[in-house]
């Protein structure tokens, strides 16, 4: 079992940057891939970024690559999420997942564990 906490969402001006960041309880964070995914008012929800369990591997979604970045400290059990030059269309609730799996995936299927969600607004 895997609880997952974010925090670090809020309102920023176009352009701005905001650090999200995920919490975890449970024995088996080290070995889980983690990810970020956003939905939006209206929309489903969708891949965003994620890692293995050892932080090496990273996979993002086309629309964030060379703006986000997501890294993870095993030894805090904490994961984030670094949103640089943000866009109105970043806004979103952002969700973090811990799968049962090391090896990460951008499909929402192998994730198990999901937060409550943390709200990203950004005003153009």
């Amino acid at each position: 079992q895997v609880q997952l906490v974010e925090s670090g969402g809020g309102l920023v001006q176009a352009g701005g940057s905001l650090r999200l960041s995920c919490a975890a309880s449970g024995r088996t964070f080290s070995t889980s891939a983690m990810g970020w995914f956003r939905q939006a008012p209206g929309k489903e929800r969708e891949f965003v970024a994620t890692v293995d369990w050892s932080g090496g591997i990273k996979r993002y979604a086309d629309s964030v690559k060379g703006r986000f970045t997501m890294s993870r400290d095993n030894a805090k059990k904490t994961v984030y999420l670094q949103m640089n030059s943000l866009k109105s269309e970043d806004t979103a609730v952002y969700y973090c997942a811990a799968a049962e799996t090391r090896v990460l995936s951008v499909s929402l299927s192998p994730y198990a564990y999901w937060g409550q969600g943390t709200q990203v607004t950004v005003s153009s």
